[in-house]
């Protein structure tokens, strides 16, 4: 006989709180577990579609795990640096740009912007407490990512947790389905095929939606000679997963900057611009239909609500994991949202009386 529902509910609730005091108190802790555990899931199915073709799992995984190190010794060798570069002379000229936008501002409206008024000495102040703060954040990023410690874990240990996770994936999948409770088995592999779409839509093509997005970007407006235009694409592509926000924030960047560079020069200006427009024309007409689709169910504002809140209770940790959870508990609302429309609860009992005939 199966248990009541309070007691389902119980120890259900005991393993949801235990998963997030796992996440609070290990922290950075199971972050190459995490990165490892997702690198290996957006790399199942490719490994998956080998083994279809006749390789063995070993050797599908061995050749996926060598073409990933060159990619990522590449990219370490060749865009990183000069992404670093970028962003540290961005934050140094600052004060420069801001200056630039002070006298700009003053020439055309010199009423507004009277010397000594406080909003001359506001913007004046804002470049430079910028460039401290900039300066401090890229000293911290930088230091934190060339530590020893952090350097075995990026460089050694999320490659060997990716291998050995995605060397046994099927088999872990397989042995958490023998250990379902067998009255709940099928509710259960039901949401989690549903919970596997939705984050197979978003993360496998968003993911690919922002690499796309982020290298045209930082192409383009390098090939449009604008500075820091490899650091503006980043930032644009990094962000595009929340709907329109990486276009608009990249677009006011990149125009503020070609403004003050290329002022007068309109059609520069211009061609930054429609950098941006034929970004989202291709990711909103065929980028995202064909790899996202219309099944994700994730709204933009509960993305940005679900970074926020986990961001601030488990630090970078709860970023990664903001948007699978809140992928699954939407696939469980729906789940029961259609439950409680076919229940009686929600139908009422006018439903069950048969209608009188006259």
């Amino acid at each position: 006989m199966a248990l009541p529902i309070q007691e389902q509910a119980k120890y259900w609730g005991i393993a949801a709180v235990a998963f997030l005091a796992g996440l609070w108190l290990l922290g950075d802790v199971i972050l190459p577990f995490i990165l490892g555990g997702a690198i290996a899931y957006i790399l199942d199915p490719v490994a998956d579609w080998m083994e279809r073709k006749g390789a063995s799992r070993v050797l599908a995984v061995s050749l996926i795990t060598f073409v990933a190190v060159v990619v990522f010794a590449v990219v370490i060798l060749l865009v990183i640096p000069l992404l670093i570069e970028q962003a540290t002379n961005l934050v140094q000229n600052l004060p420069g740009i801001f200056n630039s936008m002070l006298s700009f501002m003053t020439e055309r409206f010199p009423s507004l912007l009277e010397d000594g008024s406080a909003m001359q000495e506001s913007l004046s102040n804002l470049g430079e407490t910028i460039q401290s703060r900039g300066l401090d954040l890229l000293n911290t990023v930088v230091g934190s990512l060339t530590g020893l410690v952090n350097v075995i874990v990026l460089v050694f240990f999320v490659p060997v947790v990716a291998f050995y996770l995605l060397l046994d994936w099927d088999r872990m999948v397989a042995n958490i389905d023998n250990l379902l409770p067998r009255d709940h088995a099928p509710v259960i592999r039901t949401l989690a095929s549903r919970i596997d779409n939705t984050l197979a839509s978003f993360i496998r093509g968003q993911g690919t939606v922002c690499l796309i997005l982020g290298t045209f970007y930082a192409v383009a407006l390098m090939v449009v000679g604008l500075q820091f235009g490899l650091v503006v694409g980043f930032i644009a592509g990094l962000i595009s997963f929340i709907p329109f926000v990486g276009a608009i924030f990249g677009g006011i960047l990149a125009i503020g900057l070609a403004v003050f560079q290329f002022w007068g020069e309109w059609i520069w200006i211009g061609a930054v611009g429609a950098i941006f427009m034929v970004g989202q024309m291709v990711e909103g007409n065929i980028l995202t239909p064909k790899l996202v689709g219309n099944s994700v169910g994730l709204h933009p504002v509960w993305l940005i609500f679900a970074l926020s809140a986990f961001g601030a209770l488990f630090g970078f940790v709860g970023l990664l994991v903001a948007v699978p959870v809140t992928a699954s508990l939407g696939v469980i609302a729906r789940f029961g949202i259609d439950h409680y429309k076919s229940s009686r609860l929600y139908k009422g009992l006018s439903h069950d009386q048969p209608v009188d005939s006259e």
